[in-house]
């Protein structure tokens, strides 16, 4: 499995979070391509990491925080993601 896909415009990405973190950074896919590395500022406590996750994420594809859904994950470290039609791609991904 790969840890992103497309569906139609909105891209689909399986994500690992590090929270408490020195600084908001994309680190890189894991050795097997099943999800890719985030690490963030925000702990994990009261919803903020998932909200820093959101903004991060949002301001990286160019994109508002609320077109960026979390699928699953909500309170774990390994989420998957929606991103509503994103603008731009801050990672290697390939347009469908």
């Amino acid at each position: 499995m790969s840890w992103y896909r497309w569906n139609g415009e909105d891209l689909e990405l399986s994500v690992r979070v590090q929270p408490r973190a020195p600084r908001d950074a994309f680190v890189g896919p894991d050795p097997g391509g099943d999800y890719y590395r985030v690490r963030l500022q925000a702990p994990p406590v009261d919803g903020k990491g998932n909200q820093a996750l959101r903004r991060f994420i949002a301001d990286a594809f160019g994109v508002a925080p609320t077109r960026v859904e979390i699928l699953g994950g909500e309170q774990a470290r390994y989420k998957r993601l929606r991103i509503r039609s994103p603008q731009k791609l801050p990672i290697d991904i390939d347009r469908p």
